[in-house]
Order: C-alpha cells, then sequence, then structure tokens
C-alpha cells in the first residue's frame, strides 16, 4: 500500500527547474487524467453528494477524496471546493466554469466585449474585469483561503494543485496567484482545461515569474481558448495567455486516429498548437479526456441539497452558502484508513 501510494505521488509530480524562473511546468499525463475528474466534479448540482464524494462523478481516479468546504455563490451561480487528496499528498481546489444554459451568451461577451482593470500591484498588467471579481469578488476568496490556511495547520506544506474549465479555469489561475503572492506559499501548481485568456502581456509576465507551475490543456478546436480575441497588431492591448499550453488533437484517418497531446513552446502562444486552427466548437469545449465537462442536462445547474447537510453550512447575508467539515475529523478518517490498509 505504502509504496503504491509513493508511485502514484511520483507520477504525479509537477516539475520546474528552479534555475530558470521561465522555465515553465512539465506536462504529466496521468495527473492531467486525475484532475480533469476534479474539475469535472464541481459541476455536480446535488451538494449533499458532492460534499460526502459520492456522486457518480467522484469516484474513478479522486475515490477516497475528502472535501474541506464547498463554497456556493448563489447570487452569480458560482461553485467551489477546497479537499485533502491523500493519494496525491496535496490540497485539491477546483472552481466550476460557466453553466450550460448562458455558455452560449457567455462565449458571445468574450468576442465582443472585453472590460478591463488593473491587477493591483502590478505596473501596466491589465486583466478581464468579470474573470477577475468572479474569484476576489465573492464568496469564493474567503472560502477558499480559508479552508487553504486550515489544511495547512494540519498539514503543514503539502503541494496545492488548482484547476478549473472554461471561466473555472480562468479564476483556478486568479487563485493560483494569489495563493503565491498574498498567502504565500511557495508550492502551488495550477492546471486547467479549456481556459479563455485573462490578461495582457504584462500580466502574463507578472504571472508566468510567480506561477510557473501552470499547465493549460487545450483540446481540438475549442472554441474558449481562442477568447478573448488575439489580435496580433495591437500587442499592447491584446491578451495573451501565459504559458504552458498542452494541446490535444486527432492524428491519423479513418479507424486509425489517436489522440496526440504536444508540449506546445513556452510562448503562451504557440503558433503550432490550437491557435494553428480555428477555435469554432463548443463541442470540444466540453469534453476532455473523455470526461463530461458541464453540469447534468436534468439538473440545469440547480441547487440540490438534503437535510443531512444543515449541520455544516452557513450562509451570509447575500444568501450564499458554504459548506465546512472539521479538518480534525478528516485527518481521522485518513488515519483510520491508512491503518486499515496496513492491515489488509
Amino acid at each position: 500500500m505504502q509504496q503504491k501510494t509513493a508511485e502514484i505521488r511520483m507520477n504525479t509530480e509537477f516539475k520546474v527547474k528552479a534555475k530558470n524562473k521561465h522555465h515553465a511546468a512539465i506536462y504529466n499525463h496521468t495527473l492531467a487524467t486525475i484532475l480533469v475528474e476534479y474539475a469535472s466534479a464541481v459541476y455536480v448540482s446535488d451538494l449533499t453528494e458532492l460534499f460526502a464524494w459520492t456522486c457518480s462523478r467522484c469516484n474513478g481516479l479522486t475515490k477516497g477524496f475528502q472535501i474541506l468546504e464547498l463554497i456556493v455563490d448563489v447570487q452569480r451561480c458560482l461553485q467551489a471546493y477546497v479537499g485533502v487528496a491523500q493519494d496525491l499528498n496535496a490540497i485539491v481546489i477546483a472552481f466550476r466554469g460557466t453553466h450550460g444554459s448562458s455558455l452560449q451568451n457567455w462565449i458571445e461577451d468574450l468576442y465582443w466585449k472585453q472590460l478591463d482593470i488593473s491587477y493591483p500591484g502590478m505596473e501596466d498588467a491589465m486583466v478581464h474585469h468579470g474573470f477577475y471579481s468572479a474569484y476576489h469578488n465573492t464568496s469564493l476568496r474567503p472560502g477558499v483561503l480559508t479552508a487553504v490556511k486550515s489544511a495547512k495547520d494540519f498539514y503543514g506544506d503539502i503541494p496545492i494543485m488548482v484547476t478549473g474549465h472554461s471561466m473555472g479555469g480562468a479564476m483556478a489561475a486568479f487563485c493560483g496567484l494569489d495563493l503565491t503572492v498574498h498567502l504565500g506559499c511557495q508550492n502551488v501548481s495550477v492546471m486547467t482545461f479549456g481556459q479563455p485568456r485573462i490578461g495582457n502581456a504584462a500580466f502574463v509576465s507578472y504571472y508566468r515569474e510567480r506561477v510557473p507551475n501552470t499547465i493549460r490543456v487545450t483540446n481540438r478546436h475549442d472554441i474558449v481558448p481562442h477568447l478573448p480575441p488575439y489580435y496580433q497588431y495591437f500587442p499592447h492591448k491584446t491578451y495573451r495567455h501565459f504559458p504552458r499550453e498542452v494541446w490535444l488533437y486527432d492524428l491519423g484517418f479513418g479507424s486509425l486516429v489517436y489522440t496526440v497531446e504536444k508540449v506546445c513552446d513556452n510562448s503562451g502562444e504557440d503558433p503550432s498548437c490550437s491557435r494553428s486552427v480555428k477555435g469554432n466548437s463548443v463541442k470540444d469545449h466540453l469534453r476532455y479526456f473523455g470526461v463530461k465537462l458541464s453540469c447534468d442536462v436534468s439538473a440545469g445547474c440547480r441547487i440540490v441539497m438534503g437535510n443531512g447537510l444543515a449541520s455544516y453550512h452557513t450562509t451570509d447575508n447575500d444568501g450564499n452558502i458554504i459548506f465546512s467539515r472539521n479538518i480534525s475529523s478528516v485527518l481521522r478518517m485518513n488515519v483510520e484508513s491508512s491503518e486499515e490498509g496496513k492491515s489488509l
């Protein structure tokens, strides 16, 4: 059991060459297939199943995960969770993307509306107002930071992995930067799926120095990584992606088609990766590695909550909900689980 856990940890490490501060993260396929399941689970609207980690998406490579805090911003239909993955020996944070009913309008807005604000403390750095506010000006940020601080107090300086899909990827990036700059965390990694551009060149330079352990996975003709549009003739105005992109695309013909995972260059805007094709597919945006990244059609992203969660949740003045679990009980469960494994 201990050897197996050690192998999993070794196979899912993010690695960066410390001698070069601009060296981007090294891609790990195993870790990507794990984190995409965490990014999928955050879309679950049955909060009872999600908090207990018993939902149909809360299985497979994420089995045994323990949520510490589940934050639901009801007014803005935002959702995130923080928990501990014992097999990864890491804190995992996941943010939900735009829900299905408003996805098309959201995409159209990204085409035509680019409302900038200055990123605090960084000269000339401009970021997307909507993405920045979704993380910084909602109930998500205080909930996430509280849970991370509690987890670090109990577990020490273990890795923190932040993930999300679509707009959730944008929030994950802002969270990773926030944890590094404002919470002083030194072991933060970010992996996003189908993330849009979130800031200009000055912001990208600022971000890549502080969160070099970042991977952006893009899928085939996914429309969202192409937004907001890249205007090469307006370099000071246009938004840019930060590195490192990993582009999934199909190679072959007929029945001999297989998926290639291309690790792109360190520019963030490699012209031979997703920028080499038209970004015109919503379908490619909603499934990565065969995993569904959207809400269930029947649920429509509405909140479902059973009576069993009453003792775990608090509600703020705006009606937003935070579900919290006593971290000592999670620690005790993990210890008991480990002891049972040894006895087997």
